[in-house]
């Protein structure tokens, strides 16, 4: 009985002890198929293998040494060079806005209406005294004409015409006064209809129909999307090397593309807390530029000398930028370490010198390379 146990016991240490060992090596497998030891590797020898030119197909360049300018950016937003906000000049009620931000307007399209019901009213009662000044006007004029006829024949007194004369003269200032007011009421009313002063695009609306609002109100924001300028904080030392009128590099934030503007204003204060003057630069607006993005200036200060080939020639292997280097007939793969891209060429921070020869695969054989890593 005592030994069937101690075998029963045995066997359980024995299975236990399997299943762990499997366990052990299964995580230890997976670990080694992930580590990539079961897939083939590019070996030091096959990365660097050397192979007669006439089996390397493409053309051979020399390694060039540029100068580019060296510039110094300032951070810098987007702004509208003409941006307005519309306000409204009387206390009344909105009663029609159809706008949306980002919607296009042109010069003279109504944004908003506000209700006109009252100045209505009242330029109708003024246009009626305007018409009852005019008639006494009239009746003014009439008496003075007959009365110098009768002071002719010495029919009547000189203080009787002299007093039709003012009578006249006063009747031609009530009119003025009345048809000023007209005016005046006519002008106020048509500030209830809120007109677009230039072609451009809604920023945002403030109100709602309904709203009540009060002279000053903002009711509408747009800008001139076809005028934009990069505004930016330069330092000191940076602001005094530009001036008006010349022409930099910007670069347009998400857009990631560089063009060229004009400085057209460098204001002449230092901001007290940063020592940063701002520089405001314009010019073409690239398509999906926006007031309020990011960019920067590219201020330039020298010209720097760099090594460049053409960025074709540059094979990734792995982690490694390797290139054929022709020497002797014979083409040698070396690693290099490179830095910007320069429009089709690259920069080469390391591992090769100015006039060596190296091989630049045609696009075909570099395409198909690339497929094959």
């Amino acid at each position: 009985m005592i030994r069937a146990t101690v075998l029963k016991t045995w066997g359980q240490w024995i299975r236990r002890v399997v299943v762990f060992l499997a366990f052990t090596a299964g995580v230890i497998l997976l670990m080694l198929w992930l580590a990539g030891k079961f897939t083939p590797k590019v070996t030091e020898k096959a990365a660097f293998a050397t192979s007669p030119f006439s089996e390397i197909r493409g053309d051979v360049e020399p390694v060039r040494l540029v100068r580019l300018p060296l510039n110094e950016s300032a951070v810098g937003t987007i702004r509208a060079v003409h941006e307005t906000t519309i306000g409204s000049k009387l206390l009344t009620r909105v009663e029609e806005v159809d706008l949306k931000a980002g919607q296009k307007v042109r010069k003279g399209d109504v944004l908003v209406r506000l209700d006109d019901t009252d100045l209505k009213a009242k330029l109708q009662q003024a246009k009626a005294a305007v018409q009852s000044v005019e008639a006494v006007r009239a009746q003014a004029a009439a008496d003075e004409k007959r009365y110098a006829k009768l002071l002719e024949s010495k029919a009547v007194s000189q203080q009787t015409y002299e007093n039709a004369v003012m009578a006249l003269q006063t009747a031609d200032a009530d009119a003025r006064r009345a048809q000023e007011t007209v005016n005046e009421i006519q002008a106020t009313l048509d500030w209830a209809t809120i007109r677009s002063p230039m072609d451009g695009t809604i920023i945002d609306k403030k109100v709602q129909v309904g709203d009540m609002i009060t002279p000053g109100q903002i009711l509408v924001t747009l800008f001139d999307p076809e005028r934009m300028q990069l505004v930016a904080s330069v330092r000191e030392s940076l602001a005094l090397r530009l001036k008006e009128g010349q022409e930099i590099g910007v670069q347009l934030g998400r857009l990631n593309q560089t063009c060229k503007g004009t400085v057209s204003e460098i204001v002449p204060e230092a901001q007290s807390a940063s020592r940063t003057f701002q520089v405001k630069v314009t010019g073409p607006c690239p398509p999906g530029i926006y007031s309020g993005m990011f960019g920067r200036i590219l201020i330039p200060l020298d010209e720097e000398e760099v090594l460049v080939i053409p960025a074709r020639a540059v094979q990734n292997v792995g982690q490694l930028q390797l290139v054929n280097v022709l020497k002797d007939g014979r083409t040698t793969r070396r690693s290099i370490r490179t830095g910007r891209d320069l429009h089709g060429d690259v920069e080469v921070l390391s591992g090769l010198k100015e006039g060596e020869q190296i091989v630049v695969p045609l696009e075909s054989t570099a395409k198909q390379e690339a497929a094959n890593g």
